[in-house]
């Protein structure tokens, strides 16, 4: 299986946080739903405010809006080069990446996933086309006005 050289800095950074009660193990016998990303906003936003040299998610979001939605990009752009170059294995790794940052983005703008999910289930079952043409005409610069 190919793997992506990081320097050991990097890839500490990457690892999973999770409940420090419970053990990898544990983890694991857990359902690998949408619960899991529940569970991962849990601790994310329990990282928040926290001494940022014990965690990577309290580090990111010290740094403010800007650098998360940067990191954010950055990690939606190599799962995207990965999708491209057909590489299955990392374009998993890399969409974990990209959905872990998406929580860190949500909890340092205080978006929930019950937000979320009931704006997804909004949008069952509508046409993507009739979805879109129904959205405001707002463009990006007037939003920021």
């Amino acid at each position: 299986m190919a793997v992506k050289s990081q320097s050991k800095k990097a890839a500490a950074a990457k690892q999973p946080e999770h409940k420090p009660d419970m053990l990898p193990a544990d983890l694991l016998s857990e359902p690998a739903d949408m619960t899991v990303l529940n569970r991962l906003y849990d601790v994310v936003l329990s990282r928040k405010g926290t001494d940022p040299s014990v965690s990577h998610s309290a580090r990111l979001l010290s740094r403010g809006t800007y650098k998360i939605a940067q990191k954010f990009g950055e990690e939606a752009v190599e799962c995207l080069i990965e999708a491209v170059a057909g590489r299955k294995d990392l374009l998993v790794g890399e969409s974990a990446d990209v959905l872990y940052h998406l929580i860190v983005l949500w909890v340092d703008a205080g978006v929930t996933p019950d937000e979320v999910w009931a704006e997804l289930r909004r949008r069952e079952g509508v046409s993507g086309i009739a979805e879109k043409a129904a959205r405001p005409k707002e463009t990006f610069a007037k939003k920021g006005k």
